[in-house]
């Protein structure tokens, strides 16, 4: 039978260094990957892969919830850098961001 763990415990320490001096930049990673965890969440940013620009409005029935729940998946989104926002008028426009 085939283990799949080492036998020896050993490592590349040169190895493991550089590695563990990367470690630093991937902070906040874990919040990217939260705000992306929600499904519903997850479609604004697809769905705006596929339309430049979209409005509160529109993003509305795309993801079959109330104006409230859009407008505050779409401020988590921008908070985090994945989306931005501007303003004409009365309406409100989303695109992506760039984190």
């Amino acid at each position: 039978m085939v283990r799949d763990i080492c036998e020896v415990f050993c490592f590349d320490e040169k190895k493991v260094a550089a590695v563990k001096g990367q470690m630093d930049k991937i902070e906040g990673v874990e919040q990217l990957f939260k705000a992306l965890s929600d499904a519903t969440r997850l479609k604004i940013p697809y769905a705006l892969t596929l339309e430049k620009e979209l409005c509160v409005c529109d993003v509305v029935p795309i993801i079959d919830a109330t104006v409230a729940t859009a407008s505050h998946h779409l401020r988590v989104l921008r908070d985090m850098g994945l989306a931005k926002h501007r303003k004409e008028g009365k309406l409100v426009f989303y695109s992506l961001g760039y984190v």
